[in-house]
C-alpha cells in the first residue's frame, strides 16, 4: 500500500486521486502518522427498488376509535 504525506496529497490532489481509483488504497499520514485513507469507490447496487409504501399502507387495518382514547387509558 502507498503512503504519502498530507503535503504531497496537496500539491497534486488529481494524481493521487486517480492513481487510488485505479489501483490499491493509499494512506495519508501527517508526521509519519497514519491519519486517512484514500480509496476507490464501490457504487451501491441501486436498481432494487424500494416497496411501495403507500400501498403497505393501505394494507394496515384501521383504527375505529380516537387515539385519544387509548392515550388516556395509558395514562390512567
Amino acid at each position: 500500500m502507498k503512503e504519502i504525506s498530507v503535503q504531497e496529497l496537496h500539491q497534486d490532489t488529481v494524481q493521487w486521486v486517480h492513481l487510488a481509483s485505479r489501483k490499491e488504497p493509499i494512506i495519508i499520514t501527517d508526521g509519519g502518522q497514519p491519519i486517512a485513507m484514500l480509496q476507490a469507490f464501490e457504487p451501491v447496487n441501486l436498481s432494487k427498488r424500494l416497496p411501495n409504501r403507500e400501498a403497505v399502507i393501505k394494507q394496515r387495518s384501521a383504527i375505529q376509535a380516537d387515539s385519544t382514547d387509548y392515550i388516556s387509558q395509558m395514562r390512567g
